[in-house]
Formats: structure tokens, C-alpha cells, sequence
């Protein structure tokens, strides 16, 4: 049995180091969730920005009063309300200010408060504050007991456990934070699109995600851009409440004259800091990964402009923008996870419709506490006035009973049976009260809040007026709003989804001439410039040159190996300089029990004939044979002792095939059919060794080899051009000894 007996202090109690551990993670968490990360639903603020906005009201920074330094204002929070440090409490204030950070800030700075550019703030002793009209919107009415107080971490003052909230804080100025196994990100919104949703709402609260979607298209971000997401991905993450938005920069293209042109980002994503953005861009260029562009300049004032200078006039806008996009943060996504924390303080995932419904919730219950609280002073004050007319209506006996009896109050409320607050406000009148003027405001005054007290009877009797009054006041809201162009206005354009065409490689890499030289051992390098082989290169001892290629570093490299795979390497990756290079095996999964039979550059459309060591092979289309991995693209099939040994290029209408028997066989090559991948048909037949050399030729041009230096051709190839699949029978006189036609 647990005993539950409270621990004395200074008392030890045995505890497991788990349970122990637990317990502490555990308050841990649910402190980071309910007093650090998370905001709450109904006024979308976390602590430190409620007790900002709570100390700054405390201070008198109402937008029509002067400023005050921010050090006064971050003293009053830290001491009587937040006990964290002044860096992190000034910090959520400076955010609270930065127009490029808040869609509605909620403080007006005086002084330098960080730019888009990522620049720190100056220090809290050199900057001013003062409150905006929204924040003034979420603390209206907070003291006519609407929200609830609580006392302050050292018992001293009370603070509140939420604001009012006349203004859809949490949607229009969005939230992030990361809490102990949860997160929070909430993009801001146009807060006149709110009013509009809300208002629906208010008249049909069963309008579903689509119907609230006509009125809240998307976000509506402080820095503006393009909003490019699919409608279907966006009503999904309303309708979840988990998603993410892609948002891009906004630009335009400026006419130079004579053919150039120049492009102006005016406008850049949420939350990307403009200096990063820069040299991002200029890192890009440098390492030749933008070879498009030329310079990028930063030409901002106030306003957003980069310039982008394209590096020739031929070179589409749309073609440079789309390279920019994949490349830097001009686009980047914006998650979606409204995680925030619901009236009775549980966090929890809400839907968009689920937070518009809480935000009015919330409003209801304010009016209905201030409607009571208002409704309480009114029959207090009537209490009263009631006590006063009685005394205009016996102003001589009240006069006697006060100048005569002994106990004037006892003897009021049981001569004119008055109540003891009526009483006691009779003998705190005073002589001048008693003019007939005064009666007459009394009465005025009497009349007035009686017809205010059935007003507010009636509306906390029907709910139908509890909604019109809630739609007025959201209606004010809004038009206060659209007094402030700068606020309502959307800034954020909704654009297409679509996708920008694919980007050929070469437009994303620097177009040079290179010349690739491959070693018989497989190691390769890349040397600039289109130089001819002279002997002079040098290799690792015991290797020797096998391939020398000219090229551009906009080509791709095929190399085809022994175990009948096809490899694909971009010249712009091959290792540079006049060394050894590297091992063509650490660009891709090439075993070391495997060779190299062909390299060549990839020529789009073209045909080739591959072949095996025991006479089988068929043609390709080199389109087909390119791999998007370094695993390769397995195109002929080989087992056992037999390998992979030849890929040439189709080039005439007959092939040549000998074995190392010496026998020759030709035949047409419409007898060969293309194959993607296979083992092929037979090209000749070998009671022992196999396939020597294979070519492609034209029959009427003759079959030509070389001998020596000499280079020979026979046109008349009776008894040698038969059929696919024959023995062959032994080459002319005068073949090549090596049983090579080259």
C-alpha cells in the first residue's frame, strides 16, 4: 500500500532513479509546452508576448501616448512577470515591431529594430516602444472582468491567464516554436479575409473547409511573394491542420535596350534573410553552378531590389528564374502544424475551421463576462440612484434625521426602508447635490441605465443578439482595418501551381572544352582545352593510356563494362588538373573483378552494337542505355566465363564479325534486332575461343582494317558475307595478324 502522508521538510524518501527522472522530465515538458512554445488558440500569444503587451498597457504605451525605452519596458516584464532573461524578453519584443517579421506588428518601435538582411537591433537602452492599434484590439475591455487573472510567480501582482482578443491574433500574425516532442508553425493571414470567414461563420456555423477557403484563399505573408501551392494541398492542410505552403519571390523584367534585359526580385519569401539570399547566389555563381547568370547586386533601399544580370541576352528570363528557384531560397516551403494550445490548456492539432470556431468561442464568453460585469455595476449604480431620489422626494426629514438622531444611518434605512450601500451613499452626498438641476441628471442618468440594464438582460438571455453584436464588433474591427490600406491589402498574390519546364543540363553547368583521358587501369582525370595525344602525359607506375577523349564539360560520359552494365558520368564531376586523377570505380559500383570495354561521349539518337566473348550481341538505342545512378543500367546479360567485350557505334548496313580462330563472317545488320536488355542472337558460331572483333560497314564501300600503317579495303566479299550465325571462314590474305580491324 502507497503511503500518501505529506513529506516533512528536510525529510529524505527513497525514490527510484526512473521514477525520480520521470516526474522531472515530465514537469519539464508540460512547462515548455504551456509557458514557452506553444500559444493559445484564443489569443495566439505565448507568455512572454501576453506579458509584454500586459506591462506595456501597466506603463501607459497606448498608441496615442509617447514612447518609452524598451529597457523600462523589459525591467517591468522581468521583474514583475517573467523571470527569464532581458536578451530573450527583448528579442520577443523586437520581433513584436519588425514589419518584415509580424503581418500586424503588434509594437511601434522608435529607433533601429533589425532589417530583412538578418541585422541584430540596437540595444535595449537606445530603442523606444509603444503599443499599435492591434494590440490595443487584443487587451480592449481587459479590465471588466472578461478574461481570468492570476497572481504573478512571486505573489506580489496579478497577471492575465489570456487577453480579450478582439483580433484574430493567432492566424493573422501566425506563431512558431518547438516544445518538448511538439512543434508549432502557423503561417500569418490577411486579417480582413478573417473577418469575412468569421462573419460567415457566425451565420452558418456548419460552413465546411471549401466554403471557408473562398474567403481565406492562403496565407498572406508580411514580405509578400507568390503563393504557388495546388488549391488541393492547400484545403488539405486547412483541413488537417498540417501541410506546407511554397512561396516564391516576386520579379519583373527590366528592358536595357538592344536585346538585354535585367531582372528585379522585388519581393522576396517569408522569412529568408536577404544578405544569406545574396551570397548564396554569389557562392553559386563563383563555383560556376549558375553559369547563366553574371552579377547580382543589391540595390535596396526601403524597398526589396535585387538585380539579377543574366550573362548573355539569348538566355530566357523564365530559364534563369527557374535555376534560381531549385537553387535558393528565391522559393522555399513554409510548413503548416497548428499545434497550439485549446481553451482548457491541452495542446492539440486544430483544423482551420476548428481555430476560427475557438477564436469566436472565446469572444462569445467575453461578452458574456463583460455583459455581466457591466450589468453588476449598473444595479449597483441604480442601488444608489434609487437612494438619491428618495432623498430629493423627502429632503426635510433626511436634513432632521441626519442634523438630530444619534445614528443617522440606521435611522435612514429603517425610516425610508433603504438598503445599507443606499444609506451610506446619502450621507456621503454632498451639499451641492441637492440642487434641483441635479435631480434632473439623476433621473436623466436613472432612465438611461435602466434601458441599458434590459439591454443587457435581453442579451445575455438570446443568443441570436450575442451573434449580431459579435458580428458588429468583428465588423469594426474590420473596417478600422481598411482605414489602414497598408494593413488590408493583400500581399501576397495567389499564383499558379504550375511547374516551370524542365532545365536541360547543360544550362546549369559552365559549357567549357576538356579532354578526358582514361588509363588501362581505369583511372581518369580531365585536362582543360582539346589537346592531342602526344605521349607526354604520365600515369602510375605498371599503367599505361587506354582512352583519350575530346569533349565539352557539358557532355555526359557512357563507359560500358565487362559485366555488360552501362555507366553514366557527367563531365563537369571528372577530377581536374595535370595529376593521376582518381579510380573511375569510386564514381560508381563497378567491381574490382570487372573491366572497361568502352568509353565514349553519350550522342543522343545514336545506335550500338554490343557483343559478348561467345558471339551474341544485338543493337541498342544509346538513348535507352543511360544510367540516372551509380549502380549503373544492366543492358547485356552475361554469365559464367562469358563477359561483356565490345560496343561500337552502327554506322553502314553490314556487320563484320571474326573469332580468334580467324574466321571471318559478314552478314546485313537489318539480321540484328534492337533490344533494350537481353543475352542477343548469335553472330557467329566457334567450336573453340570466341569473338576477336566486331564492326559496323557499308557493304557497298567495301569492308576496310588496318595492317600496319597501311589501311585496306575489300569491296569483294564473296564467300565472306553469308548469314547471322555462321562459322565464317578464314579472313583475306593480308588481315591484320592481330585479328583486329584496327
Amino acid at each position: 500500500m502507497t503511503d500518501h502522508s505529506p513529506i516533512r521538510p528536510g525529510e529524505i524518501v527513497p525514490t527510484s532513479l526512473k521514477d525520480a527522472i520521470s516526474s522531472r522530465y515530465l514537469a519539464y515538458a508540460m512547462s515548455t509546452i504551456m509557458s514557452r512554445s506553444l500559444p493559445d488558440v484564443r489569443d495566439g500569444l505565448k507568455p512572454v508576448h501576453r506579458r509584454l503587451l500586459y506591462a506595456m498597457r501597466m506603463l501607459k504605451l497606448d498608441p496615442g501616448s509617447g514612447f518609452k525605452k524598451c529597457a523600462r519596458v523589459v525591467g517591468d516584464v522581468i521583474g514583475k512577470y517573467h523571470p527569464h532573461g532581458d536578451q530573450s524578453v527583448y528579442d520577443a519584443l523586437v520581433r513584436l515591431a519588425q514589419e518584415f517579421a509580424q503581418r500586424y506588428t503588434l509594437v511601434e518601435g522608435q529607433g533601429n529594430f533589425g532589417n530583412i538582411d538578418g541585422d541584430n537591433a540596437a540595444a535595449m537602452r537606445y530603442t523606444e516602444a509603444r503599443m499599435t492599434v492591434i494590440a490595443e484590439m487584443l487587451l480592449r475591455d481587459i479590465d471588466q472582468d472578461t478574461v481570468d487573472f492570476r497572481p504573478t510567480y512571486d505573489g506580489e501582482e496579478s497577471e492575465p491567464v489570456v487577453l480579450p482578443s478582439a483580433f484574430p491574433n493567432l492566424l493573422a500574425n501566425g506563431s512558431a516554436g518547438i516544445a518538448v516532442g511538439m512543434a508549432t508553425s502557423i503561417p500569418p493571414h490577411n486579417a480582413t479575409e478573417l473577418a469575412n470567414a468569421l462573419l460567415h461563420l457566425i451565420k452558418f456555423p456548419n460552413a465546411g473547409i471549401d466554403k471557408l477557403m473562398e474567403f481565406i484563399p492562403g496565407p498572406d505573408f508580411p514580405t509578400g511573394g507568390e503563393l504557388v501551392e495546388k488549391p488541393e494541398n492547400i484545403r488539405e492542410a486547412y483541413l488537417t491542420g498540417r501541410g506546407s505552403f511554397r512561396q516564391r519571390a516576386t520579379w519583373e523584367v527590366e528592358d536595357l535596350g538592344r536585346g538585354t534585359y535585367q531582372i528585379v526580385v522585388t519581393e522576396i519569401p517569408y522569412q529568408v534573410q536577404k544578405s544569406k539570399l545574396i551570397e548564396r547566389i554569389a557562392e553559386l555563381i563563383q563555383n560556376k553552378k549558375l553559369p547563366f547568370l553574371a552579377d547580382v547586386r543589391d540595390e535596396s533601399a526601403e524597398d526589396v531590389r535585387l538585380v539579377l544580370e543574366p550573362r548573355s541576352k539569348n538566355i530566357e528570363a523564365e530559364m534563369l528564374m527557374q535555376g534560381l528557384f531549385r537553387l535558393t531560397d528565391l522559393e522555399s516551403r513554409f510548413p503548416l502544424n497548428m499545434n497550439v494550445l485549446d481553451a482548457t490548456q491541452t495542446p492539440r492539432v486544430m483544423s482551420l475551421r476548428d481555430v476560427l470556431l475557438a477564436f469566436l468561442d472565446h469572444r462569445f464568453e467575453v461578452l458574456i463576462r463583460r455583459s455581466k460585469n457591466r450589468l453588476g455595476k449598473i444595479e449597483a449604480r441604480l442601488e444608489v440612484l434609487n437612494g438619491y431620489l428618495i432623498v430629493f422626494l423627502n429632503l426635510d426629514e433626511v436634513i432632521r434625521i441626519i442634523r438630530e438622531e444619534d445614528h443617522p444611518k440606521q435611522s435612514l434605512i429603517e425610516t425610508f426602508k433603504l438598503t445599507d450601500n443606499q444609506a451610506e451613499a446619502i450621507l456621503n452626498m454632498r451639499l451641492r447635490s441637492l440642487r434641483k438641476l441635479e435631480e434632473m441628471e439623476l433621473r436623466t442618468e436613472h432612465d438611461r441605465l435602466s434601458a441599458e440594464k434590459s439591454e443587457l438582460e435581453a442579451l445575455l438571455e438570446d443568443e441570436e443578439l450575442r451573434r449580431t453584436a459579435i458580428s458588429d464588433e468583428i465588423r469594426e474591427m474590420k473596417k478600422a482595418l481598411q482605414k489602414l490600406p497598408k494593413l488590408s491589402d493583400r500581399r501576397t498574390r495567389i499564383g499558379e501551381a504550375k511547374e516551370l519546364p524542365d532545365m536541360p543540363l547543360e544550362a546549369m553547368i559552365d559549357k567549357e572544352p576538356i579532354t578526358v583521358i582514361c588509363s588501362e587501369k581505369g583511372w581518369i582525370r580531365a585536362l582543360k582545352g582539346h589537346a592531342e595525344e602526344n605521349g607526354s602525359e604520365k600515369y602510375k607506375d605498371g599503367d599505361r593510356g587506354r582512352f583519350w577523349i575530346t569533349a565539352e564539360t557539358t557532355d555526359k560520359l557512357v563507359l560500358f563494362a565487362t559485366n555488360g552494365r552501362f555507366y553514366t558520368i557527367g563531365c563537369d564531376k571528372l577530377p581536374r588538373g595535370r595529376g593521376h586523377g582518381e579510380p573511375v570505380r569510386l564514381m560508381m559500383d563497378l567491381g574490382n573483378d570487372q573491366d572497361i570495354v568502352a568509353l565514349f561521349v553519350h550522342k543522343p539518337d545514336r545506335k550500338l552494337l554490343v557483343a559478348s566473348s561467345d558471339g551474341r550481341g544485338f543493337v541498342v538505342d544509346e538513348n535507352s542505355v543511360i544510367a540516372q545512378t551509380r549502380n549503373g543500367k544492366q543492358v547485356l546479360n552475361v554469365s559464367g566465363d562469358v563477359e561483356a567485350a565490345f560496343c561500337v557505334e552502327v554506322d553502314g548496313d553490314s556487320v563484320a564479325v571474326i573469332g580468334d580462330n580467324r574466321k571471318l563472317n559478314c552478314f546485313a545488320l537489318e539480321e540484328i534486332g534492337e533490344m533494350a536488355r537481353g543475352r542477343g542472337v548469335t553472330l557467329q558460331r566457334y567450336k573453340d575461343g570466341g569473338l576477336s572483333d566486331i564492326k559496323t560497314f557499308t557493304k557497298a564501300e567495301g569492308l576496310t582494317w588496318k595492317s600496319g600503317e597501311r589501311t585496306r579495303t575489300e569491296t569483294d566479299l564473296t564467300g565472306w558475307y553469308t548469314k547471322r550465325g555462321n562459322a565464317g571462314r578464314l579472313a583475306p590474305r593480308g588481315f591484320n595478324k592481330s585479328n583486329k580491324f584496327s
